[in-house]
């Protein structure tokens, strides 16, 4: 039990520091939806929603490379020095094509009066990715207190920023025209603005790691980097895949909606502020993978290793579930993060994208043994598959149904992604996973929400609802505690949980 503590102590670090930066750009939400106008909020939408897509190619899955090959022999430092040289090389040279190329992505995704924003989006993509690294090397020296002060050192900028230059500097323009503070400003930047506060952010993040960044020879190991490059080319792939699943939905949404450009602009505004409100769960994802990826690697040598994974996806079920239940019982409450009540009609998408989020990170759990295996094509096959299923139903569904369509072909997605990877990792890797369990309390989780959707409908009163909504999730923590009492005392988790502090 010690190593599942160990792999709970970190993912309480991650969790904690991802958990408050996703709360601070939630502190945004409503502050952005406030100022800015629906389609405005859209536009910005769709902006974000195409980043992914780049850094996959810049980041190059050298992440996963690196905890992969960095565990073997002592094999860390040559390993962190070929990695980082090859991402230094692939993002000046994938920048510079940004940069050439920027009036043709800007038309591709319906921002092409705005072609400013591509080479702000590179600026961004290009900061970050030559942070990748460094932060890897944080999580494989288990050094999460560093990795939560860089990340909510470098968000709490962001939102400093965001408001210095949306709400501070027009104030300043109309009431003091002379300060110098409006050296830095012109308005007609508009939105862009936004980006600009993203680009300090992650310029701060790379200050603050430069450490870490620099922290390698400038010695190439021509060998190791084709062993790196072929088990990476397929993780690219599963990341475009993963990028298509996760966030291309809003620029279909743009593509395919009916109606005219400003409605359509709205339409991706409200799913993306409402979606926002889905991510607890993704959060959660996040916060585990950061500790759990090197920790598997690491366990992965060990004797009955499998038994290992297995009780961890056991408990990782029951957080996801909880965080479903956190946030689609409280909706009544949760909507007022977003500030413009016109947004507030795309609410029902929430307990669809929560549930597919549940899904998603079951999907992580179970990619562990192609990751183990070498065997990285079938996560792109897996990744694929997702993909396929993706842009198919919103092909055929966001014309009749909008952004409904959306949320719905994301739980299709990642519930085939699901059943692929575990009847194909049951041959290639078996893991003793608990699907009585898993499947119960999903159950479970189902039947609270549906009986707390049918308070709903007999009360009228927000406040009943809210009450409801407590006291169901308050029975779903009873039963997980009946349920695993045994389980919470031999992994002693209230112990683990008073060391971070010390």
């Amino acid at each position: 039990m010690a190593q599942i503590r160990l792999l709970a102590g970190q993912t309480v670090w991650y969790g904690l520091s991802s958990l408050l930066s996703r709360f601070l750009n939630y502190l945004l939400t409503p502050y952005l939806t406030a100022v800015l106008l629906q389609a405005d909020y859209g536009e910005m939408s769709t902006v974000y929603a195409a980043i992914p897509f780049v850094s996959v190619v810049f980041m190059f899955g050298l992440e996963t490379a690196y905890f992969r090959f960095a565990t073997h022999n002592g094999a860390e430092e040559k390993v962190y020095s070929t990695a980082s040289i090859f991402l230094i090389a692939l993002t000046g040279i994938l920048f510079l094509m940004l940069l050439l190329f920027k009036q043709p992505l800007a038309r591709l995704i319906n921002v092409q009066e705005h072609p400013e924003y591509i080479v702000m989006s590179a600026c961004i993509v290009a900061l970050d990715a030559l942070s990748s690294l460094a932060f890897a090397r944080l999580r494989f020296h288990s050094k999460p207190k560093k990795f939560a002060f860089v990340r909510i050192t470098s968000i709490l900028l962001n939102i400093f920023f965001t408001i210095f230059f949306l709400s501070i500097c027009p104030w300043l323009a109309q009431h003091k025209p002379d300060s110098f503070l409006l050296f830095f400003y012109h308005s007609d930047i508009g939105i862009g603005y936004i980006f600009i506060a993203n680009i300090l952010q992650s310029a701060v993040c790379l200050l603050l790691l430069r450490r870490e960044f620099l922290g390698f020879t400038w010695a190439f190991d021509k060998k190791l980097w084709k062993k790196i490059a072929w088990y990476c080319m397929p993780l690219v792939i599963v990341g475009i895949c993963n990028a298509v699943n996760e966030t291309a939905d809003r620029l279909m949404l743009g593509w395919w909606q009916s109606g005219n450009a400003i409605a359509i602009k709205e339409d991706v505004g409200a799913y993306s502020a409402c979606s926002k409100l889905a991510s607890l769960v993704t959060v959660a994802i996040f916060a585990f993978r950061l500790g759990a990826e090197p920790f598997f690697f690491r366990e992965s040598e060990k004797v009955n290793h499998q038994l290992i994974y297995a009780r961890v996806m056991n408990f990782f079920i029951i957080a996801v579930c909880g965080m479903f239940l956190l946030v689609s019982l409280h909706l009544v409450v949760l909507k007022y993060f977003i500030q413009n009540p016109a947004m507030w009609a795309a609410l029902k998408v929430v307990p669809v994208l929560l549930f597919a989020n549940i899904f998603l990170g079951i999907h992580y759990n179970l990619s562990i043994w192609y990751k183990l295996k070498n065997k990285t094509i079938a996560g792109a096959v897996i990744s694929i598959a997702g993909s396929i299923i993706t842009i198919g139903l919103n092909y055929a569904f966001i014309p009749v149904y909008g952004y409904m369509a959306c949320a719905w072909a994301s739980l299709a997605c990642y519930a085939g992604m699901v059943a692929i990877s575990y009847a194909w990792g049951r041959a290639a890797y078996p893991v003793p996973y608990n699907l009585v369990k898993i499947a119960g309390y999903l159950l479970l989780t189902l039947l609270l929400y549906g009986i707390h959707w049918s308070a709903g409908r007999l009360f009228s009163s927000d406040s009943a609802v809210l009450i409801a909504g407590i006291v169901l999730f308050l029975i779903f923590w009873l039963i997980v505690y009946r349920v695993e009492r045994h389980e919470f005392i031999k992994i002693k988790l209230w112990q683990q949980a008073s060391k971070l502090f010390r």
